[in-house]
């Protein structure tokens, strides 16, 4: 049964009214009130588990009395429980519907831009041109994988969503500022490479074909990332880790800002301006149709509890 566990602290003057929604919505479980419990901030405790169908709601309501202003709310996923009767049935599909507080909660999180985000930045394109300068696969997979680009993407999405413009801006200037640095760094470290002669033997022969498959966009570079924007933001919306990090080893944006380094390093220019243009468009295009698709999800999820709501009246 897919639930989760709500902790929460209410002032005293405020628990009667929590206490009455909470007990009088059948989706919510476990309900206990501990009077004077709770200290920073101090009041009343409060603990229950919601049925996932009816989280959305029920956190909905609990904001409208100001409870997370005023006290606190706190909401933990549940891994596995038993409950007994037709609680579950009777949400039918929502008793899979996401969490939308702990879905932009996960994406706020990755929208943090630490020193360490400049520094996996600069790390994962180092990597990269040593895949480019080695034509090792593997290497620009490492480097994919490593890069937290992403995670400012998909904030810029959430934030285009919720007409948050600091959130949209931060992402930006955070991919900007961060792009650029891992560039200069990867290109300082090419002309290393270049002038101790450590490329490979068929990278110096022009045999690149690591960097022809980055520099060369084209119709697929557009339907790639954007599946991956897909993917990406259903994949924070259900929490599978696992598609995540498929979506990290398919979008060609480290790669191609380490390309951007390695071609100019290596007096390639036309490399390097089809590398940026490559890096443009999985930017854009990733912006673009992940805020798309938290649109669409929503609407979905809305649809189905307006479907059930009609369904269940008498």
């Amino acid at each position: 049964m897919d639930m989760i566990h709500v902790r929460a602290v209410s002032p005293p003057d405020l628990t009667d009214q929590v206490v009455d929604l909470l007990s009088g919505d059948p989706s919510v479980l476990n309900l206990i009130v501990q009077r004077g419990a709770a200290r920073h901030p101090d009041g009343d405790g409060i603990v229950c588990d919601v049925l996932t169908g009816a989280a959305n709601d029920v956190l909905r309501s609990l904001r409208a009395l100001h409870l997370d202003s005023r006290g606190s709310i706190v909401i933990e996923p549940v891994d596995m429980a038993f409950v007994g009767g037709d609680t579950a049935a009777a949400h039918g599909p929502l008793t899979h519907a996401p969490v939308w507080e702990q879905v932009e909660a996960r994406i706020r999180a990755q929208g943090t831009y630490a020193p360490s985000f400049y520094l996996y930045l600069v790390i994962a394109g180092l990597l990269g041109a040593v895949g480019i300068v080695t034509n090792s696969q593997i290497l620009i997979v490492a480097a994919m994988v490593v890069g937290p680009e992403y995670g400012a993407i998909v904030s810029i999405a959430l934030g285009i969503d919720r007409h948050n413009g600091p959130r949209i801006r931060q992402g930006l200037r955070a991919l900007l500022v961060g792009f650029v640095l891992a560039i200069v760094v990867t290109f300082l470290f090419a002309l290393l490479i270049r002038a101790c002669d450590l490329e490979s033997k068929a990278f110096s022969l022009g045999l690149r074909p690591v960097s022809d498959l980055i520099d060369t966009p084209n119709f697929f570079s557009f339907a790639v990332a954007g599946l991956a924007g897909i993917v990406g933001v259903v994949s924070l919306t259900e929490a599978k880790t696992s598609a995540l990090l498929g979506v990290f080893i398919s979008v060609t944006t480290i790669p191609a800002a380490a390309d951007i380094a390695v071609s100019a390093a290596f007096g390639s220019a036309s490399s390097a301006w089809g590398s940026l243009v490559q890096l443009l468009v999985n930017v854009v295009v990733l912006i673009v149709v992940g805020t798309a698709t938290l649109r669409c999800q929503r609407a979905v999820w809305r649809r189905v509890a307006l479907r059930r709501a009609r369904t269940s009246k008498p």
